[in-house]
């Protein structure tokens, strides 16, 4: 069977950006946007151009710079909105108005003091503005986690009878269980007429720490985009990481689908963002955080010694990462300290290792963490000089070597 390809919708740029202290410039926008274009994505939502006059222009100067993904600008179901974020894109060489409403009841009732009828109108009219700007037109329903499914099913078969060319699924405040969520999905594959002629994309938010898992029932039961961000960050809890999707893809052949995503330069994208907007990754963040490839068990240390698979599913070099990293702790066994004093050029036989060892063990249980340093430390006190151990100087160069010592 064929395998179906998942658009990769970047909005680091704009719902990325709505993280609270996160303030991007159209310097630092525009680098992001060149990285997102080498690193595969399909569209990227640049911004929310009647926010604010910085917003437009960013969203104008990638439009200029950026030449194979898509260029996305945000709109609410406004006129005035939808104006201004086609008149951003002019110079866009793919472009796309995400414009929409909220559709739940509770949004309606509360956020509009409106009623399902006058929602469904000006969904109907803002698409039909949109595509007097633009061809390609997203039309979003906000909270569509909490819309009820009837309603939504009908709302979407209106705004594709007016043009609409994609239908983003909001999980809006991250409400739904992946379950759930799959089967909206597939309720409007099975219920809403015209809809194998667009794509519906997904657009989930993290506040039960779902959006990953709903993203990819999404996309197992039709979606054909999903709406992520680098290093998952976003409004509240965040987005749908866009390094968990593309891997979990990535890694799954079973699943059947695969995505455009240069995985090598997923690292050095986190990086980039990370610097850009001022938000640190999380150490135990999948894929991206300084502890995804590192371990301290010793019975882990052991096993990914002899075989890296044993305890990682991922290869970090796949996503632009260094080769896996052995923590030295009080946890830690004799094949990691090995492997450590290796890496610093000692080669320690069975008799030094075993003393040294015994040495660690005082050091490691005062300590978080036993770093290079401690180690040479450690090596003087087993006062193992006399053995002429096996030594690398910075420059790689060898020193002495007493082969008798070599494990």
């Amino acid at each position: 069977m064929e395998k179906k390809k998942i658009k990769i919708f970047d909005t680091t740029l704009r719902d990325g950006e709505q993280v609270p202290g996160c303030k991007l410039n159209t310097q630092k926008k525009l680098k992001i946007a060149k990285k997102l274009e080498l690193l595969g994505v399909d569209v990227i939502e640049a911004g929310f151009p009647i926010s604010s006059p910085g917003d437009y222009y960013s969203v104008q100067e990638i439009s200029k710079s950026i030449s194979e993904p898509i260029i996305c600008a945000l709109s609410r179901a406004l006129e005035k909105d939808i104006e201004i974020a086609g008149d951003s894109l002019k110079y866009a060489k793919k472009s796309r108005i995400h414009t929409g409403i909220g559709t739940s009841d509770c949004h309606i009732r509360y956020k509009f003091n409106s009623t399902r009828e006058k929602i469904m109108e000006r969904a109907i009219l803002s698409v039909r503005y949109a595509k007097k700007f633009v061809e390609d037109v997203e039309f979003y329903a906000e909270d569509a986690g909490r819309t009820d499914n009837i309603f939504l099913a009908k709302i979407c078969e209106y705004v594709i009878k007016n043009g609409a060319t994609v239908i983003n699924i909001p999980d809006t405040t991250g409400y739904c269980l992946p379950e759930e969520y799959g089967e909206k999905i597939r309720f409007l594959m099975e219920n809403v007429h015209g809809i194998h002629k667009i794509e519906l994309s997904t657009h989930c938010h993290n506040d039960l720490g779902l959006a990953t898992a709903n993203s990819l029932s999404g996309i197992m039961n039709g979606a054909k985009q999903v709406e992520c961000t680098i290093n998952g960050i976003g409004e509240r809890a965040g987005n749908t990481s866009l390094e968990e999707i593309v891997m979990i893809i990535n890694q799954n052949p079973n699943l059947n689908l695969f995505t455009n995503i240069k995985t090598k330069l997923i690292f050095q994208t986190s990086d980039l963002v990370s610097k850009c907007t001022g938000m640190k990754v999380q150490a135990n963040k999948a894929i991206v955080g300084i502890n995804a490839f590192s371990h301290s068990s010793g019975i882990h240390q052991d096993g990914i010694l002899k075989k890296r698979e044993t305890y990682e599913s991922i290869n970090p070099k796949d996503v632009g990462s260094h080769d896996f990293s052995i923590v030295l702790t009080a946890r830690s066994g004799r094949a990691a300290l090995a492997y450590r004093y290796q890496k610093l050029g000692y080669f320690l036989n069975k008799n030094s290792l075993e003393l040294v060892y015994s040495i660690f063990l005082n050091y490691a249980d005062k300590k978080k963490e036993i770093v290079d340093k401690e180690l040479e430390i450690i090596l003087k006190e087993a006062n193992l000089e006399k053995d002429k151990l096996f030594h690398h100087e910075n420059d790689h160069s060898i020193v002495e070597k007493n082969k008798l010592n070599v494990v």
